[in-house]
């Protein structure tokens, strides 16, 4: 299996979307200015409210709560108002047309003058959308806590308390003190090595030492094996172990008293959740950075072996009565051999088993010696186990069997429809687009990497592969203008194939000629795939198929796994902290596990909230679970039916919400996956990963704060 990496956004059109360029805002004059006054009037603002004390407090705390509560219900206002016009319901609410068109026209020149100034794509950006959630979620509490407040005192001290009450945040949030949280998160740090840290480095170590016996290094893949090992470990093991330890701190603390004396002295509650994040997130780092270390040498060493190459077992290859070369194999260690061509002018290579092979240096030369009889030599060290990919990818079309366009390929009745079928003995082809080709970038030719699904119609030589052809062509050629094969391989199912496509490509009509100039056209080439042997089926997706542009650094790109790690830990430890601020421990670990697993399934959740999978929804699924219906066809009508469907509707609401709320776990796989099968994280990925983690810590540290600032610690 390959990673689909080919949906990498760069980070600045997922945050500020795809025509961010555009916007006014973001020329370098303008951005500059405004950064330069965003920054001073903010370190202003923060500098003189640090400073503040008493009534100044109060005055300052009604300000920024009465300002911040008119402009969080104003702007709440407007997205629904925003939203009823886009909608067109505007004379549904008994408005006039003429104050409807007003409305509509206001709505218009607010949407340009965001466009001039934003860009085109303003609305598809991350960050807007991340402002919007927020100030939505925003007005919600303060609705909701105004009515609170209002049932017992009336709407006008009700909007003047919750007013306060956000000024109070703010206030409090913004005087932290670095010093207080240091100490908080020391203290954070020592109570985790006190609730035994060390065991859950120990049970590692424990793990490593008798991974050796089940991990088999002669597996298909053993690379793949051993990195998938160790990553997962280390994630549920830390994990857990963070889990754990921020869901059960503070009740373990507030059970034994030792809050009671934290909050006696002058200590905030948003500095007391701030260090319980900051001390287990130092303890999360220390751990990965040891267990990464280990980690990397375990892999080294699991999978560090040599053959040896007899020289008696170098025979001569003829082809019509002439020598054409030596072919040889080499001693069986891993469950595997390699074979050892040698050509006419005694250059010899080590093809590839397992994804590696091995290189040979000149010291091997001497087994070709007339004198070489019982002489043997060993290899070296594998090589190209332990890669990080950097892929280019095309974009992937396909030709009939008549060698026209078509939209896909071939269903062969999977029902994994990820890969479509091109049929073999005919025009058939997988064509592939691939942009940027330079020179200066593949000075050698086209390193070709693929992995082919194959079907067979028949067995034929089931041990020898199905035979492809590569083919090349100009995109600007006219449709009359047929591709040039160059090369006919013999495919590996689902296993890597290494080609290159030289930069000498010979014509049918015998003639050289260089890739560059022939083939390549303003930096694009088309590589085409055809299917050689009749009745048989090569199956391809659009990242079945990329050229390497060159190999990053495997240790740096291990390093990037685990920071993956890393942040997933982050998001653990800020959900534990939050549901022990207001639950007990064993209700908070419950709680925090119950995110996790939410989270994980968010897609799913999604999914089946917007109707988007077979069977219905959650009700309906159950009764056809019970009832053994079929997940295409439709129910009955009845009044089980209307029953089912009807509760189905809070119920997909409710799984919205869910989803809308929670994380998407399943997405900070993509760190693990791309470690293990070889393949570069690349940095918008990891920039991407950083700024939606922290958009969750962020609100999440801000829930935590309000709630253990309300919380009566002394009950």
């Amino acid at each position: 299996m390959v990673i689909d990496i080919t949906d990498v956004t760069p980070l600045f059109i997922w945050l500020l979307g795809p025509e961010w360029t555009e916007g006014r805002l973001f020329h370098p004059l303008p951005l500059t200015v405004f950064l330069l006054l965003l920054i001073a009037g903010l370190s202003w603002l923060v500098v003189r409210l640090r400073k503040g004390h008493g009534s100044t407090d109060r005055g300052a705390a009604r300000a920024i709560g009465g300002g911040s509560a008119a402009a969080i219900v104003l702007i709440a206002l407007g997205i629904i108002a925003w939203k009823l016009l886009l909608l067109g319901k505007a004379e549904e609410i008994a408005w006039t047309l003429t104050l409807a068109d007003f409305a509509e026209g206001l709505r218009n020149s607010c949407f340009k003058g965001l466009q001039w100034l934003l860009g085109g794509g303003w609305h598809q950006g991350a960050l807007y959308w991340w402002f919007l959630v927020i100030i939505s979620a925003a007005a919600a509490v303060f609705v909701l806590g105004w009515l609170a407040v209002a049932l017992r005192r009336g709407p006008i001290k009700a909007l003047e308390t919750s007013g306060r009450a956000i000024g109070d945040c703010a206030l409090d949030i913004i005087r932290i003190s670095p010093r207080r949280v240091g100490a908080l998160a020391w203290l954070g740090i020592k109570e985790s090595i006190r609730r035994r840290v060390v065991v859950v480095f120990a049970v590692f170590i424990l793990i490593l030492l008798f991974a050796g016996w089940f991990l088999d290094p002669g597996s298909i893949d053993p690379a793949r094996l051993y990195l998938n090992f160790v990553l997962t470990t280390t994630g549920y093991l830390v994990i857990l172990l963070l889990l754990f330890l921020s869901s059960l701190s503070l009740p373990a603390d507030i059970k034994s008293r030792t809050l009671h004396t934290i909050v006696t002295k002058p200590v905030r509650s948003s500095e007391v959740v701030l260090g319980r994040i900051a001390g287990f997130t130092a303890v999360a780092t220390c751990l990965l950075l040891i267990m990464g270390v280990i980690s990397y040498f375990f892999v080294e060493r699991g999978l560090a072996h040599t053959h040896v190459i007899d020289a008696d077992s170098l025979k001569t290859v003829e082809y019509a009565g002439r020598p054409t070369g030596r072919q040889g194999v080499t001693t069986r260690v891993h469950e595997h051999r390699h074979k050892v061509v040698v050509d006419p002018s005694g250059n010899g290579r080590v093809e590839t088993e397992q994804g590696h092979w091995h290189e040979l240096d000149e010291d091997w030369k001497e087994l070709l010696s007339k004198e070489s009889a019982g002489k043997k030599y060993q290899l070296g060290q594998p090589e190209g186990m332990l890669l990080a990919r950097v892929p280019v990818y095309g974009k992937l079309a396909f030709r009939n069997r008549e060698g026209e366009s078509t939209d896909k390929g071939i269903n062969v009745g999977d029902e994994w429809t990820y890969r479509s079928y091109i049929e073999g003995g005919s025009l058939a082809a997988a064509v592939w687009t691939f942009q940027g080709i330079t020179e200066e970038r593949f000075p050698d030719g086209l390193p070709v990497d693929m992995i082919l699904g194959i079907f067979r119609t028949h067995k034929g030589n089931i041990e020898k592969g199905v035979t492809g052809s590569l083919l090349l062509r100009n995109p600007r050629d006219g449709p009359d203008v047929k591709p040039t094969e160059v090369e006919i391989f013999e495919s590996k199912e689902f296993q890597i194939d290494n080609r290159l496509i030289p930069r000498e490509v010979r014509t049918p009509d015998g003639k050289k000629v260089d890739l560059f100039k022939e083939f390549v056209s303003d930096g694009e080439v088309e590589i085409w795939l055809r299917c050689v042997d009749m009745a048989q089926y090569f199956g391809v997706a659009q990242a079945d198929m990329y050229l390497r542009a060159h190999n990053a650094s495997f240790a740096w790109n291990f390093a990037k796994g685990y920071f993956g790690i890393w942040l997933l830990g982050l998001l653990v430890i800020t959900l534990g902290v939050l549901f022990s601020t207001f639950l007990s421990g064993p209700v908070a670990v419950l709680a925090t596990f119950g995110a996790l697993l939410g989270g994980l399934f968010h897609d799913f959740m999604f999914r089946l909230a917007t109707h988007q999978t077979y069977g219905g929804g959650p009700f309906e699924s159950i009764v056809r679970i019970l009832t053994q219906q079929n997940v295409t066809s439709e129910m009955e009508p009845g009044l089980r039916t209307t029953v089912v469907q009807t509760l189905d509707q809070p119920a997909a609401f409710g799984l919205w919400l869910l989803a809308a709320v929670l994380p998407d776990l399943s997405r900070f796989n993509v760190f693990s996956k791309c470690v293990a099968y070889g393949f570069n994280i690349p940095g918008d990925t990891i920039l991407t990963y950083t700024c939606r983690t922290f958009a969750f810590v962020l609100p999440l540290f801000v829930a935590a704060y309000l709630c253990l600032k309300n919380r009566e610690v002394a009950r």
